[in-house]
């Protein structure tokens, strides 16, 4: 026998039909040559803030070479603080916490710079036991010159509110035996240099003296005298 055919119902199957192709339609886009907006903006953004990164970088180098040369023209010294003098009339605490004191502190300032001057725009004085501060005063503003010595004072004097915790209370009672009182002035300045023609910005040092005064009118500190300290600078 002959091979049979399938059983079609008698109709007619032709060929299979491939299915119609996509073609796609690019918005925005023409020939390849250009990204889309976002894209635009993003490169755009990177490119700004390479510039700005690269800009910043160049500034800190030509400043950075600018203070180094400076820094071997000028050669620049620190300043030196000495209390030369301190005199102790009055330094009594109540039963109230009341502290009563009168401090005349003579400092000495020196520049060793030869081609720096030094404007000293404010000089605050505050006097300190243990660590409560107890008073203060300003001197007034003045410029310095190229390898000069200033010699500057002030007085603290007046009443305070001080509460001594139990060390500090301990270190005054053997104060008052000994009739030496160590007591700390701290200065806080804002100063400028001057380069030639150059100011610089300001600067916030601080400066610190630890003090041992005799309270004039102690008759049991067996001839001790104030001795000349130098102060602890720090920039």
């Amino acid at each position: 026998m002959g091979d049979r055919q399938p059983h079609l119902n008698g109709a007619y199957y032709g060929p299979s039909i491939p299915p119609p192709t996509k073609t796609s339609h690019s918005h925005g886009r023409r020939g390849g040559g250009c990204c889309c907006l976002g894209d635009c903006l993003g490169c755009c953004g990177c490119c700004i803030l390479s510039v700005i990164f690269n800009i910043l970088i160049t500034l800190a180098i030509v400043v950075g070479i600018a203070a180094l040369i400076i820094w071997l023209i000028f050669r620049p010294n620190a300043i030196k603080f000495h209390v030369n003098d301190a005199k102790l009339t009055r330094f009594t605490l109540g039963t109230d916490n009341n502290l009563q004191y009168n401090l005349d502190l003579n400092f000495t300032i020196r520049n060793p710079n030869r081609r720096i001057g030094v404007y000293y725009d404010q000089i605050e004085v505050r006097g300190y036991y243990g660590d409560q501060r107890f008073g203060a005063s300003n001197i007034l503003p003045f410029y310095q010159g190229h390898k000069n010595t200033t010699v500057v004072g002030t007085n603290l004097a007046g009443q305070s509110l001080v509460v001594l915790n139990g060390g500090d209370r301990r270190d005054l009672d053997e104060d008052v035996k000994s009739g030496i009182y160590r007591i700390d002035a701290k200065l806080r300045l804002k100063i400028r240099f001057k380069f030639g023609l150059i100011k610089s910005w300001k600067f916030k040092p601080k400066i610190r003296c630890d003090l041992k005064v005799p309270l004039s009118s102690s008759n049991t500190t067996s001839g001790f005298q104030f001795q000349r300290i130098k102060c602890d600078v720090d920039f």
